[in-house]
């Protein structure tokens, strides 16, 4: 028997439980876009903070190449930058259940710092403006993309998996360009990441979705306050992803 303060003790119908669930979904996943959100406004401050400021010179100094011309060269601070959020990533996956929510919180706050850090170089590379209009893009897609996982009815575990081994593909790819430098597989690349990662946006919305009526009631309010954390996480990868695959392919470079 369920209990209202204003009619007493009444039974719970089915209709009920599914309202009562369905409240606890829609909490749980503005919960998620949220943390997401907050997290990619904080990398955002930071990168800009640091490419329009004197902070820039200690990520990228200013040095003479043999020509005479001066560019920004990446200094070790900034190479460390570009390789932190992946340690945080790992803590954050490997120890989720064993963080406090507070810890979960903080190194989702500095993963996130961490990023902006590692991103300041697209100010160097792209103009504002086309960082500005690739970033809307890039929202849009990843609304509408996530709002298909989070609606749909079809069941998309298959293209998950199938998606995953387009993300090996894609990694390996990079790792052979690093040595051949071709402008085509950079560009193929780009391409097939794009549909990876939009793929993967709805895949997993899908799966966050599905996952919350495994855990609602078993894992309690600090189990689901720091799943909704790794799960936004894994939506904020996503983003960050497919954004810096459309800037490679839209972006307007400077001409500096």
């Amino acid at each position: 028997m369920a209990f209202s303060p204003q009619f007493g003790a009444y039974p719970r119908t089915s209709a009920t439980t599914a309202a009562v669930f369905d409240a606890g979904l829609r909490a749980y996943m503005l919960r998620v876009y949220n943390w997401m959100a907050s997290g990619l406004l904080l990398t955002g401050i930071v990168a800009f903070g640091i490419a329009h400021t004197s902070l820039l010179n200690a990520f990228y100094p200013l040095v003479e190449t043999p020509s005479g011309m001066m560019v920004h060269q990446a200094s070790a601070l900034a190479m460390i930058s570009i390789f932190a959020p992946l340690a945080f990533v790992l803590v954050l996956s490997m120890g989720v259940n064993r963080l406090s929510v507070p810890a979960a919180q903080a190194l989702f706050w500095a993963f996130c710092a961490a990023m902006g850090a590692s991103l300041v170089n697209i100010f160097l590379i792209y103009t504002s403006e086309s960082i500005v209009r690739v970033f809307f893009i890039t929202a849009a897609t990843f609304g509408a993309t996530s709002l298909y996982g989070y609606t749909t009815k079809a069941d998309l575990t298959r293209m998950g998996s199938f998606m995953m081994m387009g993300l090996f593909g894609i990694i390996i790819a990079s790792l052979a360009n690093f040595f051949f430098q071709s402008s085509a597989l950079q560009f193929a690349v780009s391409i097939i990441g794009v549909v990876v990662f939009t793929g993967l946006t709805a895949y997993d919305t899908q799966r966050i979705k599905s996952s919350y009526l495994q855990f609602a009631y078993a894992d309690g309010p600090e189990g689901a306050a720091k799943r909704s954390v790794f799960d936004a996480l894994s939506l904020y990868l996503n983003f960050i992803n497919l954004f810096m695959l459309l800037l490679q392919l839209l972006g307007n470079r400077n001409n500096n």
